[in-house]
């Protein structure tokens, strides 16, 4: 591709303002080109835009001494990784180096909390704990690269919510980088990168050489103030990104970047946490880009965990075989008050996708998005009441799950295969399905039947293609429209305070 790209990508991506004439830009810019191309399309965007500027909040670090960045919450005490006796020549194995650096910064969590700064080089690491008031920083130039020795990965127990392993039924791998009952924690950076060198681990996967569940990049359970942001994850075992069990997390200005063949590389997965701030990312994911999630069939069910008062804003998704946002299908806890707006997706198998089964239980209601443009799908909706894939076989089939009030507006699809796929439980159909304002161009060779339904029930208003007969039309002349809720999430008020710390002695 020879044209330059347009100068509006040398915006900031990171800002509502300026993420409008992004969207705008590249879908000028894909009109022009072949369907083949997008791919190549969004990969220089990437390289010349959203990567470069992923930390545009942050001072820039050439000639200073000192580094601002934007956290919930700044530190009085600040050491950098090599004091430690770490070496970055992504040869060192420097697991212990990490550890005792947290170690000694724990014992600053209540004079002011403690920053631990990876400076640039490679750093090699088995997995580590986290500690309260504490911030992980990396440079720009650093990168932390996982271990791929099974031995630097500790075992811990099965989710209490899952009851077992996803990949096998015993226990699982420690993630990366561990917390569990955590306060304020924040996991930042200028855009430095976490390698979890996961090819290893999917061969393994694949050959069904695993004992245990693969290890994520990141997992933060049983915590509080939470923080996840410009950072680049890139190549993870498996997950990349999963608060568990939490509250009060904002996960913004990630880049998350996997093969669209590696499996189980969702982007970013909050399971179980209630109020969630995910905003101004950018996955190319093997899985879901973003799966939310609350526990799985009876163990789910008697945790009873929801997933609630989410918000999803400015995502940039490419997914060919999986969903943009998937709800479930693990979502025995429930899910609810999930608000998405402002989503670009490319190459994605689906737009939002509700995937499941008897035997789930709970429900998925309250699902609010709007202001979402699609290119080349091979579904704009997709819902799906058979998803199956238990825990095991004591899963109760009369545990069925309630999915209602699910509202779409405001949509532009072009490329698509099929407008949608709505598959309800027969005695027990989904409800309060309402899509509104939704404009869909189809492929050269599109599916002849556009809307596949069964067991649903809804209403629609100025939908093209037309919707299923299961949906009661509105009318081209409603201006009613889908509802998107007018007040604000608590955790949309939380402001980032402006925070730095003295390079000059590292």
């Amino acid at each position: 591709m020879n044209r330059d790209p347009s100068p509006s990508f040398n915006l900031c991506l990171h800002s509502s303002a300026c993420y409008t004439v992004l969207l705008t830009s590249l879908s000028s810019l894909i009109q022009r080109e072949d369907n083949t191309k997008v791919i190549e399309i969004v990969s220089v965007i990437a390289v010349l835009g959203l990567l470069s500027l992923r930390g545009a909040e942050c001072q820039n670090l050439k000639n200073m001494e000192s580094m601002g960045y934007q956290a919930i919450n700044c530190r009085k005490h600040t050491a950098s990784l090599t004091e430690f006796g770490a070496v970055g020549d992504g040869q060192t194995i420097n697991t212990r180096a990490f550890k005792e650096a947290v170690d000694h910064l724990s014992q600053f969590a209540s004079d002011g909390g403690a920053q631990l700064f990876v400076p640039p080089g490679k750093w090699l690491t088995g997995s580590f704990n986290l500690t309260s008031h504490f911030t992980l920083y990396l440079h720009k130039d650093a990168v932390i690269l996982g271990h791929q020795d099974e031995k630097e990965y500790p075992l811990v127990a099965v989710l209490p919510s899952y009851g077992r392993g996803r990949d096998a039924p015993g226990g699982r791998f420690s993630s990366l980088i561990f917390g569990t009952n955590l306060t304020d924690i924040v996991v930042t950076g200028d855009n430095g990168t976490i390698d979890g060198q996961g090819a290893l681990w999917w061969d393994k996967y694949r050959k069904e050489q695993l004992n245990y569940t693969r290890p994520y990049l990141i997992e933060i359970m049983y915590s509080e103030e939470v923080q996840i942001s410009n950072l680049t994850f890139v190549n993870s075992p498996s997950w990349n990104v999963h608060p568990i069990y939490s509250k009060n997390v904002i996960i913004q200005g990630l880049t998350v970047l996997a093969p669209v063949d590696s499996p189980n590389t969702d982007g970013i997965n909050p399971d179980s946490c209630t109020n969630v701030r995910i905003e101004d990312c950018y996955v190319v994911s093997g899985d879901d880009c973003i799966a939310v999630k609350s526990g799985w069939d009876q163990y789910g069910i008697a945790v009873g965990m929801p997933t609630q008062h989410l918000i999803i804003r400015r995502l940039t998704c490419i997914s060919p075989d999986s969903a943009v946002i998937a709800l479930g299908s693990e979502m025995s806890g429930g899910i609810k008050d999930v608000r998405a707006e402002d989503i670009l997706a490319i190459n994605s198998e689906a737009a939002v996708r509700i995937k499941t089964s008897p035997g789930r239980g709970a429900y998925v209601k309250d699902i609010y998005v709007r202001r979402v443009i699609m290119k080349t799908m091979k579904y704009v909706f997709w819902m799906t009441g058979s998803y199956g894939s238990h825990p095991d076989e004591g899963f109760d089939p009369n545990a069925l799950p309630v999915i209602d009030s699910i509202n779409y507006r405001d949509m532009v699809a072009e490329n698509v295969n099929m407008s949608a796929k709505l598959e309800g439980i027969p005695k027990d159909p989904f409800t309060g399905i309402c899509i509104s304002n939704v404009s869909i161009a189809l492929s050269v060779k599109p599916k002849k039947v556009q809307w596949n339904c069964s067991d649903i029930e809804g209403i629609s208003s100025n939908v093209i293609p037309q919707p299923c007969s299961l949906f009661a039309d509105k009318g081209p002349g409603s201006t009613t429209g889908c509802p998107f809720p007018t007040d604000r999430l608590p955790i949309e008020d939380v402001e980032l305070k402006t925070c730095s710390f003295s390079l000059s002695s590292h």
